[in-house]
C-alpha cells in the first residue's frame, strides 16, 4: 500500500503510452474521488480508450503509475486488479443464458452455487431484468443486453466500473434512457465509474467530472458546468457545444468593468479573472443561447452591448429556433428558446443581437 487520500479511489500519475514512435498518451495525471462518475471525452483517436485500457490492465503503460485505492496496480494483469469493464459490443457469451452470463465471474471464483443464484437474482432485479434469466442474449433487445453486461460487471463488486462507449450501439432514444439508468444505478450503489464517450451531450448529462482529451493530452478537468461555461481554450470551447468567438482588445478598465473593443462595436463587460491591461488582445467565448435577438427600435432594444446582424438561415427544432446570422464578415449562431412564444424571425431580417455583460474571455486574439 502507498500513502493516499482515503477519499480517492484512483490516482493516475504521469501516465505515458507509446506505440513505436507514436505517443498515444502523453503525461496524463488525474484522480477519481470515490462514488463519482468521471467521463473521458474527446474526438476519435484522442487516447481516451487507450487510457481506459491501461486502467483495466488490458494495455501496459510505457511510463507512470496507476494507484487503485492505495495499491500500485500499474503492472498487474487485468484479472489481478479490482476493476470491471463493460465493452462497446457488450461481449456476452451467446451460448449462455442471461443468468449464466451474469454469474460467470462468480463461477470462475468458485463461489457456492446457492450464493451465485442469490447474487444473480439480486442483480437481475437491480437492472430490471427479472424473469429474463433463462433467455439467451440474442433474444434480448440492445438495451437489455447492455443491462446484462452491467450486471455481470457488478457481480464481483469492483472498486471501479469502466465503461467503454457502452451506449454507442443503441438508437438515440434508448441511449438517453440507458444513460439515465446508469446514472441512477451509480448514485444508488455509490459506484466509482469511468465512462468513455465521444458524444458531448452524453458526457455533459451523465458526469460528475469531465476529462477533456485531445491528441493524448488532457486539456481540461472539471464539472460539466465549468467545462461548458469556462473552457480553458478554443479546442475545449469548440468541442463542448456550439460556440461563437469575438476577437478584440481590452479598452478602458474601471473597477470590475472593462470595455471590450471589437470590429462590431464596443461592449461593456465584466473584467476577466486573469490580469489584463488596455490594448491586450482577447477573445470572447459566447454560447448561442447567451445572445438575445431584438428588432431595432423595439421596447426590448436597450442599445447596450448591441451588434447588428442579418438572418441568413434558420432551423426550427421545436423547443428552440437555431439562427445563423451574418455580422459583417462573421457568422454568428444564436439559439432562441420557446420560439412560438418569442416569435420567429425570417431570413433576411435585420435585427440587433444583444450580448450579456458577463462573458468568458480567453487571452490572445
Amino acid at each position: 500500500m502507498v500513502g493516499h487520500d482515503s477519499s480517492t479511489i484512483l490516482d493516475i500519475q504521469n501516465i505515458k503510452k507509446r506505440f513505436g514512435r507514436m505517443t498515444a498518451i502523453d503525461d496524463v495525471s488525474f484522480s477519481l474521488v470515490k462514488g463519482k462518475l468521471v467521463t473521458f471525452v474527446g474526438p476519435s483517436g484522442c487516447g481516451k480508450t487507450t487510457l481506459l485500457r491501461m486502467i483495466s490492465g488490458l494495455t501496459e503503460p510505457t511510463e507512470g503509475r496507476i494507484i487503485l485505492d492505495g495499491e500500485d496496480i500499474t503492472f498487474l494483469r487485468a484479472n489481478e486488479r479490482d476493476t470491471a469493464m463493460v465493452f462497446q459490443n457488450y461481449a456476452l457469451f451467446p451460448h449462455l443464458t442471461v443468468s449464466q452470463n451474469i454469474g460467470f465471474g462468480l463461477q470462475i471464483t468458485k463461489k457456492p452455487k446457492d450464493e451465485i443464484k442469490r447474487e444473480v437474482n439480486r442483480l437481475l432485479e437491480l437492472v430490471q431484468l427479472e424473469g429474463l434469466g433463462g433467455r439467451k442474449p440474442q433474444q434480448l433487445s440492445g438495451g437489455q443486453q447492455q443491462r446484462v453486461a452491467l450486471a455481470r460487471a457488478l457481480s464481483l463488486h469492483p472498486k471501479i466500473l469502466l465503461l467503454d462507449e457502452p451506449l454507442s450501439n443503441l438508437d438515440a432514444n434508448l441511449r438517453v434512457m440507458m444513460r439515465e439508468e446508469i446514472r441512477k444505478l451509480q448514485k444508488k450503489l455509490n459506484l466509482s465509474i469511468i465512462f468513455v464517450t465521444h458524444d458531448q451531450e452524453e458526457a455533459m448529462s451523465i458526469s460528475d467530472i469531465l476529462v477533456v482529451m485531445d491528441n493524448g493530452i488532457v486539456k481540461q478537468i472539471g464539472p460539466p458546468t465549468e467545462i461548458y461555461e469556462r473552457p480553458v481554450d478554443e479546442f475545449v470551447a469548440n468541442f463542448v457545444g456550439h460556440i461563437n468567438f469575438f476577437k478584440g482588445t481590452a479598452g478602458n478598465i474601471s473597477g470590475d468593468k472593462m470595455t471590450f473593443k471589437t470590429e462590431h462595436g464596443h461592449l461593456t463587460i465584466q473584467k476577466p479573472l486573469f490580469k489584463v491591461s488596455p490594448g491586450d488582445p482577447l477573445k470572447a467565448v459566447v454560447r448561442p443561447e447567451s445572445i438575445d435577438i431584438v428588432r431595432p427600435g423595439s421596447q426590448a432594444d436597450t442599445g447596450k452591448n448591441v451588434i447588428k446582424g442579418r438572418i441568413e438561415s434558420s432551423m426550427y427544432i421545436g423547443s428552440i429556433m437555431r439562427y445563423t446570422f451574418s455580422v459583417g464578415d462573421q457568422i454568428i449562431y444564436v439559439d432562441e428558446a420557446d420560439p412560438q412564444y418569442c416569435g420567429i424571425f425570417q431570413e433576411g431580417d435585420n435585427v440587433n443581437l444583444v450580448l450579456k455583460d458577463t462573458i468568458h474571455m480567453l487571452k490572445g486574439g
